[in-house]
């Protein structure tokens, strides 16, 4: 699943778009709630299979976003230990990120890739990977940055989608709903390739942003689906 975008709104403010690609007949996610787990305050939609998350953030001032697959696309096994998403909810809810991502058991889990941002006593962008077989934590630069999904994206397509993100970076001022736009419009008009994409049985189903601004982060949901999009009666929610 996913697109991601990440924008520095300032030294230590930012703005975390998500578009969630997964496939239609899934069910519904529920609206993001607060939860308590490990005495730790959370904020996230649940999925509504598995039971876990895609992006949330969490009182110790963390953010994590998930994306399906490591670098590359992989082979699906029949079964897997544990959704992607519930280890999404342990590393939130985990009394140190880095040291808990050295110890968490992926063994059994299906390849993802987490984009998370740390602002507690300083601010930092992290990129967690699991390939299947080892984990990569890499820190990235504090800037502009995209992600797209292995398992939906090959390498050529998410060197296009970077391309129009670096494109609509060239000539717009970077807002919150700036970025929501991009989200909803980037591409080239085809659908199983835009930002906001449609394949016969999978594509984008909803938005999801954070922005960090003054110490304070707010999530903003919006389910968008692009196989109903056009629909009478579908309209999109403001952005503000």
């Amino acid at each position: 699943m996913c697109t991601v975008t990440f924008l520095p709104l300032s030294e230590t403010d930012f703005v975390l778009t998500s578009s969630r690609d997964v496939g239609f007949r899934r069910a519904r996610a529920d609206f993001p709630s607060t939860v308590i787990k490990n005495n730790v305050s959370l904020h996230f939609p649940r999925d509504g299979k598995a039971g876990g998350t895609w992006i949330g953030t969490s009182r110790d001032n963390r953010l994590i976003c998930l994306l399906n697959g490591g670098y590359k696309n992989h082979k699906r096994q029949t079964s897997y230990r544990k959704s992607r998403g519930l280890i999404v909810i342990e590393l939130l809810a985990a009394e140190n990120f880095e040291q808990s991502c050295k110890e968490i058991d992926l063994n059994g889990i299906e390849p993802f890739t987490l984009v998370v941002v740390l602002w507690d006593k300083s601010r930092q962008l992290f990129e967690f990977v699991w390939d299947g077989s080892r984990k990569h934590l890499k820190e990235f630069e504090w800037k502009e940055s995209i992600w797209s999904s292995s398992t939906l994206y090959d390498e050529e397509m998410r060197t296009v989608r970077r391309g129009w993100f670096n494109e609509w970076l060239s000539k717009n001022e970077i807002t919150p709903s700036g970025v929501l736009k991009f989200h909803r419009t980037a591409g080239n008009g085809q659908p199983e390739l835009d930002i906001f994409m449609k394949r016969e049985n999978v594509g984008t189903v909803s938005l999801t942003q954070v922005v960090k601004t003054e110490g304070k982060s707010l999530m903003k949901y919006f389910p968008e689906r692009s196989d109903e999009k056009g629909k009478k009666g579908n309209n999109n929610p403001p952005d503000e």
